[in-house]
């Protein structure tokens, strides 16, 4: 029986780590599957792992306030050890970008044990941008011995890299999860969602907003919340839904800039079902989140992209996003021409998501069950 443990640590690697988990642990007679969460997020993670039924076998707690990139990533090696060194694994997965992810990759390096790496492949080839997630990104993939690419595009990316070996092309699975929490919440009261955002009017066209991005704190956010500020005085049939960010980096000018105007809801970050529910209903989604850029197309929600590169260019190639910077007559020009041109909204909401099928989870249970024979 081989031993497989899973290493992440924010509530997006949660989100993605989590069908592949459950895969494997359905093939209980083959695989021995342990949990390590950093904690790189505390409350945001813990609400995901409960609404899926997903527990932590090694905890962590790696969270702190205010906590730079160099203290994170040195107590995450420094705990990991310990970890690896007890579990003895065949196989680490890290899931995509984050700090936890490459710490993950290098322990596991340092004690030679083979990686596989979910959502491997994505450039935006500006190193500062995401920051510090592409760089991370890019030394997993020296890192890693088995790459998931989500898409082809991906997987040419890392050839491109000299990265031939061990590459298969899987599909996100961020659609595996979107697809199985929709599920759960319809068994559920939809009431309770509509009873949980009392004030927002749903009669209303909802713009869904999300913007947390550490390249954009500064004028870029500011930049973002004066163009929802013009939006939402030019279109009192829209209700924009912001749910903030705790950073302070974030909470400072959305709150200064944006609290009390009518029509703008700043609401607390929303728990995983509650956020999908929000999504479903919305009518259009301004994100700088790379995993609502891949959710939001399998609902036929329009994506306007908030930053200046994306390393999912998929979407955009697709046609169902659209990159618009930080630049405020940017944002206001391209809302303003979706929400008075259904026809220009109806193409986007109507194009295929290029980011899977919701079975990427089983394909990458497929490869290692081959390459244990």
């Amino acid at each position: 029986m081989r031993k497989i443990l899973f290493i992440f640590g924010t509530r997006p690697e949660a989100i993605k780590m989590i069908p592949v988990i459950k895969a494997f642990r359905v093939s209980a007679n083959k695989y021995q599957v342990k949990t390590c969460v950093t904690a790189q997020h505390r409350e945001m993670l813990d609400s995901v792992l409960k609404f899926f039924s997903v527990g932590a076998d090694y905890d962590l707690n790696l969270m702190r306030t205010g906590q730079s990139l160099f203290g994170l990533t040195g107590n995450l090696i420094h705990k990991l050890e310990p970890v690896l060194q007890k579990t003895k694994p065949d196989l680490v997965f890290v899931q995509g970008d984050t700090t936890s992810a490459f710490a993950g990759a290098l322990a596991a390096h340092y004690m030679k044990i083979p990686v596989a790496h979910i959502e491997a492949g994505l450039r935006s080839f500006n190193k500062y941008s995401p920051f510090p997630e592409e760089m991370n990104r890019v030394l997993i993939s020296r890192l890693a011995d088995f790459h998931f690419a989500p898409t082809k595009q991906a997987a040419d990316y890392l050839k491109n890299e000299g990265i031939r070996k061990n590459v298969w092309i899987t599909g996100n699975t961020v659609i595996d999860a979107l697809i199985s929490g929709l599920e759960i919440i319809s068994r559920g009261d939809d009431e309770k969602y509509i009873r949980h955002f009392s004030d927002i009017s749903f009669i209303k066209k909802i713009i869904l907003v999300t913007g947390h991005r550490r390249e954009s704190f500064g004028k870029p956010f500011r930049e973002i919340c004066l163009a929802l500020k013009q939006i939402a005085g030019a279109h009192p049939d829209t209700e924009i839904v912001y749910p903030v960010h705790l950073n302070p980096n974030v909470q400072k000018p959305v709150n200064s800039i944006l609290g009390g105007t009518p029509g703008v809801h700043l609401i607390p970050p929303q728990d995983y079902p509650f956020f999908i529910w929000l999504m479903r209903k919305s009518y259009l989604v301004l994100t700088d989140s790379g995993g609502v850029q891949e959710e939001a197309p399998s609902l036929g929600k329009p994506v306007l992209v908030m930053r200046d590169v994306t390393e999912r260019t998929e979407g955009i190639r697709a046609k169902t996003a659209l990159l618009v910077g930080t630049n405020h007559m940017q944002i206001v020009r391209e809302t303003n021409r979706l929400l008075t041109d259904p026809d220009a909204i109806q193409r986007m909401a109507k194009k295929a998501n290029p980011y899977g099928d919701g079975k990427a989870a089983q394909r990458i249970l497929s490869v290692i069950d081959q390459l244990r024979k």
